[in-house]
């Protein structure tokens, strides 16, 4: 049985997916993004270990919040780093017929683990794709990382034909120009299988979290957008809005 490092259990979520969700946010993630709101879930050897079994106990509790479309989301840090924990944690929710979905950034895609890849679309029913920024070299600032796992696993997805829902965190100056949003927009057209596209604007949450963990918080001058930003950010990409 898989044991996986386990941030945290949020019972009761609606942004994470269709209806009700029981939200596991693992530990873990190889990315440092600037706007993180959730640094403690950065190192995987936080947390607390679970094996799937108690998982899926835990979310069987609240499994008559489920009705109209709710389920489980795995959400992070980043779902990809403990893959084989979702696998076997997803499939035996599949087994009691719960829907699942998936929260991530896709950075850990690779050609060389596509069997593994393949067990996991196999279990989920949805996938929540994070992409920063649709170009490289701001991505990389912005991140610590490089877009092309993230884009190449958007494509992944949409040949294997699997429902994805595309989110995209609005930052002052960082993410809010119209070029890469045009940009961003011109990509999510290439996709088949996008549900929905949200649009998620910063917020300064985060901060007291740094200061409790004795880290410097890089965007300390940078304040949420601002109506007209979210506004055109919808405008251009089509989506919804979510706080």
């Amino acid at each position: 049985m898989r044991k996986g490092r386990i941030h945290s259990f949020y019972a009761g979520g609606t942004v994470d997916g269709p209806g009700i969700r029981f939200v596991i946010f693992l530990q873990g993630c190889p990315m440092r993004c600037l706007y993180c709101h959730n640094p403690d879930t950065w190192d995987i050897k936080d947390g607390k270990e679970y094996d799937t079994d108690t998982v899926v106990m835990e979310a069987l509790k609240y499994k008559s919040y489920f009705q109209n479309g709710g389920g489980v989301t795995v959400s992070g840090g980043e779902p990809l780093l403990q893959m084989e924990f979702v696998i076997e944690l997803f499939a035996k929710l599949k087994e009691r017929g719960i829907h699942t979905a998936c929260d991530t950034s896709g950075i850990l895609f690779c050609e060389e683990k596509k069997e593994l890849f393949e067990e996991l679309l196999r279990y989920t029913d949805l996938f929540l794709l994070d992409i920063k920024h649709i170009d490289c070299d701001a991505h990389q600032k912005l991140t610590g990382r490089s877009n092309t796992a993230v884009l190449r696993f958007a494509t992944y997805l949409s040949e294997k034909k699997k429902p994805m829902w595309i989110r995209h965190v609005l930052v002052p100056t960082l993410t809010t120009q119209e070029e890469s949003l045009k940009a961003l927009k011109a990509f999510i057209d290439t996709l088949d299988t996008v549900e929905k596209v949200e649009v998620l604007p910063y917020h300064t949450m985060g901060k007291e979290k740094y200061k409790k963990m004795g880290l410097p918080y890089s965007l300390e001058n940078i304040n949420p957008p601002t109506k007209e930003e979210i506004q055109m950010a919808k405008d251009i990409l089509g989506g919804k809005v979510c706080s």
